[in-house]
């Protein structure tokens, strides 16, 4: 069960107070489970209103501007890690540990043909470094998680939307070529790191750009989260349909009449993805996690899903039906 190191001044009186922001998010969600049940009190962040829940404090708060930060032994974000960051830096905290999440897409996207993708990782790359002089300067220990392509609780912008376009449109198009490698990583995976991180001894070795250890164990420590399988494009979306109730089928199309279909469809606002989205279906997107796989025990499943993980939670499903 993930503790407080013993140096804790509230570890032995107390049970340790987490402050988790993205507490109603996909991520979130998991972790917040995670705490209640390995004893933590926490105090959870949502833009929303949420229902009272045993152990939880909610604040209703966004970020940048989300309230006091003092009196938690830990601090865990699950949302969007800009705006994080700018609090994290600008608000007293103490020493209370940090565990963040970001996105592989700080490697990836930086020379993308998009100029939107090339901002958001400039934004994540301007962050992780943010919040790693921010912790360093205060002498707090922490990690910097940075999961691949997430899937599990119906909530990503992904494969669970691959899912919906396939239900409503009975099947799904790929080109033939779209065999770019992925590794598809399931939340309860995430949440088990990130539970494993605040446990973490201090004494592993920084990993990344974005790490601003000092001698003494403190500062953050960056770890990439793939999913425990490798496998192509097009496999990773047949499975998705495989499991669809009824299951749908998959489209294969030339390349040029492919990105043809894709943009006319685009228009016609059956979907959002842009070129460069379309483009990396033929690129492989891997990634290491020797690191995480030593310092937090990392041991993420295969992709095997289930229509359930692609289906959203009833209060998501319930939003979407109501009147506007």
């Amino acid at each position: 069960m993930p503790v407080l190191p013993s140096s804790s001044p509230t570890a032995a009186t107390s049970p340790p107070h987490a402050l988790l922001f993205g507490a109603s998010g996909q991520i979130g969600r998991r972790v917040l489970v995670r705490l209640l049940a390995a004893g933590w009190r926490v105090t959870a962040l949502s833009r929303q209103p949420q229902p009272e829940q045993p152990g939880v404090v909610w604040r209703q708060a966004g970020l940048p501007d989300a309230g006091p930060g003092e009196g938690f032994d830990a601090i865990l974000s699950c949302g969007p890690l800009d705006l994080f960051s700018q609090w994290y830096a600008a608000t007293p905290i103490g020493q209370a540990r940090v565990v963040a999440f970001g996105s592989t897409s700080v490697h990836v996207k930086g020379d993308s043909s998009d100029p939107h993708e090339r901002d958001l990782a400039r934004r994540l790359r301007e962050a992780e470094a943010r919040l790693a002089q921010a912790a360093a300067a205060r002498g707090a220990a922490g990690a910097l998680l940075r999961p691949t392509l997430v899937y599990g609780a119906g909530m990503d912008r992904n494969l669970s939307r691959i899912a919906a376009l396939a239900r409503r449109w009975h099947g799904f198009v790929l080109p033939h070529d779209a065999r770019g490698l992925r590794q598809p990583v399931h939340v309860d995976d995430l949440a088990d790191a990130a539970l494993a991180a605040l446990a973490m001894s201090g004494a592993e070795t920084p990993v990344g750009a974005a790490a601003a250890a000092g001698p003494d164990g403190t500062g953050l420590r960056a770890y990439d989260l793939p999913g425990g399988e490798t496998l192509g494009y097009r496999e990773m979306v047949a499975r998705v349909l495989a499991v669809q109730r009824p299951p749908s089928r998959l489209w294969r199309l030339p390349g040029p009449l492919f990105d043809l279909a894709a943009a006319l469809a685009r228009m016609l606002g059956v979907h959002d993805a842009g070129a460069a989205v379309l483009a990396r279906m033929r690129q492989d997107l891997v990634f290491d996690d020797a690191a995480a796989r030593r310092a937090l025990g990392y041991a993420p499943r295969p992709f095997r899903p289930d229509s359930a993980m692609f289906e959203p939670p009833l209060q998501e499903r319930a939003a979407a039906v109501a009147p506007q």
